[in-house]
């Protein structure tokens, strides 16, 4: 455990550091996916990790140790943690736990209120067209999902345009990129230096879409017109900057529309996926020598007990210089 449990840790820094940058490289819907994959596994490796090494350094506490029956100095033998830094990982945890339920709580309000403004919007259709000047197009999650835009929006574009614009939002609905969001930004409450992965998450999200465009309207070059007039015309609104075709880094999307579609490598997503194994198989390492670190413990104690029961006269039994009560009869 003393190594194994370290592990995980290390594996978020490096996440954090390099799956950002190989997402922005990478085909957009499975680059999506990795990400989405790589922030839940290591969002549960810094949570266990932080969980095993408080644990350390509970079992040391001599109440704790009287209370679950082990050796305490068998525990400091087995796995050396320093209370200083167990006591740092438990305050660790307790802080990514609240900050997991505070993000939770948020996400659950935003749903909930895209569910609502999904029944209020005029129509039952999936498009909703608000008749408004300010240029407006996004898509609100719900049971459906309704894509809206604002008058304003359609005149800024040209027919080829707004079914570029409409496909890029149909895309978010369909591939239910709310959910993605919802883990990535989860998985930062959770873990501060998972930030980065969000951020690179909702670029992702939104290359996805463009592609997904793309192919349906069958021309790159309409896509990114779109793109970028869309963008323009919502520069000085950027109110509902969620799930919306302005989202994102524009001009690097309106770059990799430009160019050809990008292509599948199988290199990076294979070095993720050892990575994401080798924390999951740490952490399970270190699971298994604290269940171990825990029976030795109480072995232990169960050997000492022993020992300093059999090195004390049982109560009641006579000295052999002792006479039994009563006459003694001579023969």
């Amino acid at each position: 455990m003393l190594i194994s449990v370290y592990v995980p840790l290390l594996i978020t820094m490096v996440l954090a550091v390099f799956a950002p940058r190989a997402a922005r490289r990478l085909a957009p819907r499975p680059a999506a996916w990795s990400l989405a994959a790589a922030a839940l596994v290591a969002s549960l490796g810094w949570l266990g990790s932080l969980a095993l090494l408080a644990f350390a350094g509970l079992v040391q506490i001599p109440e704790v140790a009287e209370e679950g029956q082990w050796s305490v100095s068998a525990v400091r033998a087995s796995d050396p943690v320093y209370l200083t830094v167990a006591g740092a990982a438990a305050l660790a945890l307790l802080a990514s736990v609240a900050g997991l339920a505070v993000a939770a709580t948020r996400q659950l309000r935003h749903l909930r209120w895209a569910r609502r403004e999904c029944r209020l919007l005029p129509g039952d259709t999936e498009l909703a067209v608000l008749d408004m000047e300010s240029p407006e197009a996004f898509a609100l999650p719900g049971a459906p999902g309704r894509i809206v835009v604002s008058r304003g929006m359609l005149r800024c574009l040209s027919n080829g345009e707004r079914e570029a614009l409409l496909a890029h939002e149909r895309a978010h609905l369909r591939g239910r990129h709310h959910l993605f969001q919802t883990l990535w930004r989860l998985s930062a409450a959770v873990n501060p230096l998972l930030r980065p992965l969000s951020h690179a998450g909702g670029f992702v999200l939104e290359r996805w879409a463009d592609e997904e465009a793309a192919a349906r309207v069958g021309d790159r070059t309409v896509v990114a017109r779109a793109v970028g007039r869309a963008a323009l015309a919502t520069s000085a609104n950027r109110s509902r900057p969620a799930l919306a075709a302005t989202g994102g880094a524009v001009p690097q999307r309106v770059r990799a529309l430009l160019a050809p579609p990008p292509p599948r490598r199988s290199l990076p997503f294979v070095a993720g996926a050892a990575l994401l194994v080798v924390c999951c198989a740490s952490l399970a390492d270190a699971a298994t020598d604290s269940e171990q670190m825990i029976e030795t413990a109480q072995h232990a104690a169960c050997a000492a007990a022993a020992t300093s029961a059999r090195s004390v006269p049982p109560h009641g039994l006579c000295c052999q210089h002792e006479q039994p009560d009563g006459p003694v009869q001579h023969r």
